[in-house]
C-alpha cells in the first residue's frame, strides 16, 4: 500500500468530481482532463481502489440507487446475524472485535481515557480516527463539515479524555477499517440504547441495507423508530459501524451525520464492491 495517499486522493477527488454531476453521466476522458491525468491512469487507479470502472461506478451512483437497493437487497436483521461483518457477505476480509463500555464508564465523559488520534487519507476524503488502547472510537468523515468541526464533533462526546496525537499507534485499526482487510477492534462508547443499536447496525451485511424502522423492530422497541434514528446519527464510528446502511422505508435516504454526499457515495462504493467480487466468484 505504499501509494495509498496518492491513490486515495485521486479516487476522492474523481468521486467528488462525479457526485457533482447529479446522475448526469462523466465520460473517462473528460473526468481525467478535470483531473489533469491521463485517462488510462485515471481508469486504472480509479479500479484499484473501488473495485469497477468510473463508468461503472456511475451507475451504482445513480439517485435511485437506495431505492434499487431495497427491493433488492433488503435485511431483515433478525436473520442477518450470521451475514454480517463476520459473515460471508462481509466486505472483502475485514474481521471486527468489539466490545462496549459500561454504563459507569459512559458517565465518566471520558475521564481516566487516553485517547490517540490522527488523520488518514480514503475514497471519501480526510478521516479522522480517533481509539484507546481498547479499539477504534471514532471515525469522522471530514469531507463535508471539514476538518475542525470533526475534531469539534468527536472530541465533545468524551470531554474529560486526554487526547494525544498519535497516527501510527492507530493505523492499523483504521486502514483495516478503511481497505475492507485485517481485523480491526472497537470499543462502542454510548447510551444502552444507543449501544444496542449500532450493534444491530453491525449485523447489516455489506451492499446490503435496512430500514429506521426495522432496527428499532429488531432491538424491541418498535414505537421507538425517531429515538432510534437519533441513536443511528449519534453513531460516532463512520464506516465501521455501518449507519449509513439505514435508510427510510420509502427508499429515501434519510439523515447522515457525515452528510449526505458522503452517505450515497458510500452505499455505491459498497455495492460497486460487492458486484465486482460477485462477478469473480462466478468466473471461477
Amino acid at each position: 500500500m505504499e501509494h495509498a495517499p496518492y491513490h486515495y486522493d485521486v479516487t476522492a477527488r474523481a468521486i467528488a468530481l462525479i457526485d457533482k454531476r447529479a446522475g448526469i453521466p462523466m465520460p473517462l476522458d473528460e473526468l481525467a482532463h478535470a483531473l489533469g491525468m491521463s485517462a488510462s491512469h485515471v481508469q486504472r487507479v480509479f479500479t484499484t481502489w473501488v473495485g469497477v470502472s468510473p463508468k461503472r461506478y456511475q451507475q451504482f451512483l445513480a439517485l435511485d440507487h437506495a431505492r434499487d437497493l431495497l427491493r433488492r437487497n433488503f435485511t431483515t436483521l433478525d436473520t442477518a446475524a450470521d451475514v454480517g461483518l463476520s459473515g460471508s457477505s462481509r466486505l472483502h476480509d475485514l474481521f471486527v472485535r468489539w466490545e462496549a463500555m459500561t454504563p459507569g464508564e459512559f458517565a465518566r465523559r471520558g475521564e481516566g481515557l487516553s485517547i490517540y488520534w490522527g488523520w488518514f487519507d480514503s475514497p471519501f476524503g480526510k478521516v479522522l480516527s480517533m481509539a484507546t488502547d481498547r479499539g477504534l472510537c471514532g471515525l469522522a468523515f471530514a469531507a463535508e463539515s471539514g476538518p475542525d468541526s470533526a475534531m469539534a464533533d468527536l472530541t465533545s462526546r468524551w470531554p474529560a479524555a486526554t487526547y494525544i496525537e498519535a497516527a501510527d499507534r492507530i493505523s492499523g485499526w483504521t486502514m483495516a477499517a478503511l481497505q475492507g482487510t485485517g481485523e480491526a477492534r472497537l470499543l462502542m462508547i454510548g447510551t444502552p440504547l444507543q449501544i444496542q443499536v449500532w450493534e444491530a447496525l453491525l449485523r447489516i451485511p455489506s451492499g446490503h441495507v435496512t430500514t429506521y424502522s426495522e432496527i428499532a423492530k429488531s432491538i424491541g422497541r418498535d414505537k421507538a423508530v425517531r429515538a432510534v434514528g437519533t441513536a443511528v446519527g449519534r453513531n460516532p464510528v463512520s464506516l465501521l459501524i455501518p449507519c449509513h446502511r439505514a435508510l427510510r422505508k420509502s427508499g429515501a435516504l434519510g439523515g447522515y451525520h457525515w452528510g449526505l454526499p458522503v452517505k450515497r457515495t458510500l452505499l455505491a462504493w459498497e455495492s460497486a464492491r460487492e458486484h465486482q467480487v460477485g462477478h469473480q466468484r462466478n468466473i471461477a
